[in-house]
């Protein structure tokens, strides 16, 4: 049985979980802080709770959702995981976050380990399964912990909507069809935990995402 706290981090508002079981063991999420007070609040929450940082699971690499990762890195000396695809993305993150007020810090130096679709990362007595989800951005994952029924979805999956795909190596085609055949074939009562917005469960999105259900569309 995994505990998952969500925390809101910096002006975009992304969401970073930090998951962990009975062991004390746990995972941070896309950390998103942007500053030494969103750091020193996770950093106060995991000592607080004696938890054990495992890993560093990074659905994609947009800035914002990344913007914490230097400081989490240096502080904690774990391994890094994400798609290959999203390491060109990681190397332009830098820049992109400057022009919004954003300082990742270096992140050409942080050594990562990809992962791709079926391949599983442990922690604890616990188990995170990965997806392949690109359309929102190359190399976009899900993580899906079974044994809680609960599925992170960064941004390609939102309550009631689905991530943009204007901006590069975004694709709503190739979007929709992975989350039909990978997210919504999920079982229903599977709890959605996305990178913005408030969590759903793939019932609901089933039922009242206008993507996917068109009676939910308002013209």
């Amino acid at each position: 049985m995994v505990k998952i706290e969500q925390f809101v981090f910096n002006h975009i508002e992304v969401n970073t979980y930090l998951v962990y079981d009975e062991t004390l063991s746990c995972v941070v999420i896309d950390p998103g802080m942007e500053n030494q007070r969103e750091n020193e609040y996770l950093e106060g929450f995991i000592a607080d709770h004696r938890l054990k940082v495992e890993a560093i699971l990074l659905t994609h690499t947009h800035f914002d959702h990344i913007a914490g990762l230097k400081w989490m890195y240096d502080k904690y000396q774990v391994p890094v995981y994400l798609h290959a695809d999203s390491q060109k993305i990681m190397r332009q993150a830098e820049i992109y976050a400057s022009v919004l007020g954003f300082d990742t810090g270096a992140l050409g130096d942080i050594p990562v380990t990809t992962i791709n679709e079926g391949e599983t990362i442990d922690f604890g007595e616990s188990r995170v399964e990965v997806l392949f989800v690109p359309g929102h951005a190359a190399g976009s994952l899900c993580f899906c912990i079974h044994s809680d029924k609960a599925v992170f979805t960064g941004d390609a999956l939102f309550c009631g909507s689905i991530g943009r795909t204007d901006l590069p190596t975004g694709d709503q085609g190739l979007l929709m069809e992975n989350l039909r055949t990978k997210v919504l074939t999920l079982p229903e009562d599977y709890k959605v935990y996305p990178g913005h917005g408030p969590k759903s469960t793939i019932a609901d999105e089933k039922a009242f995402n206008p993507f996917f259900n068109p009676a939910m569309r308002h013209f």
